[in-house]
């Protein structure tokens, strides 16, 4: 289902003064799914996260174990959808990989900043067409 947590669309979402700390909020049109995981993980013992093995798919671990705070998690991961691959996952949980999730973060942010200080520039220099304004390599 994706990404349940992101910066915010509408502001640059990251403390420039502490860190470059981001700041995160449920991403638009995924409250009912944190609503659910939420209700399914009371009922639960624990949580199993099989999210993909990259850096989004264990990013995307860690904002649900944020969110689903309180609860027992293992993190499995596979490469294959097979009942072998994922009996043999089950038999050896593991922890989110923080460094897959910090580096993550910051692509993520870099993105951000880039996006938030180059794109107002951008626009001012280019027309309409993707055409700079002026520029000679382009007549």
């Amino acid at each position: 289902m994706g990404h349940v947590r992101d910066l915010p669309q509408k502001s640059l979402g990251v403390d420039l003064e502490h860190d470059f700390k981001p700041e995160y909020v449920i991403s638009k049109g995924k409250s009912a799914v944190v609503k659910k995981l939420r209700e399914l993980a009371k009922k639960a013992d624990g949580v199993i996260l099989a999210t993909d093995p990259d850096r989004e798919g264990e990013a995307i671990a860690w904002h649900i174990q944020y969110l689903l705070k309180g609860k027992k998690f293992d993190r499995i991961t596979f490469h294959e959808i097979t009942k072998t691959a994922i009996d043999e996952a089950l038999k050896h949980p593991g922890t989110v990989d923080l460094k897959l999730v910090d580096a993550q973060a910051g692509r993520r942010i870099l993105d951000r900043l880039v996006g938030y200080k180059l794109s107002p520039i951008l626009w001012q220099k280019v027309r309409r067409g993707c055409r700079p304004v002026g520029c000679k390599a382009w007549r």
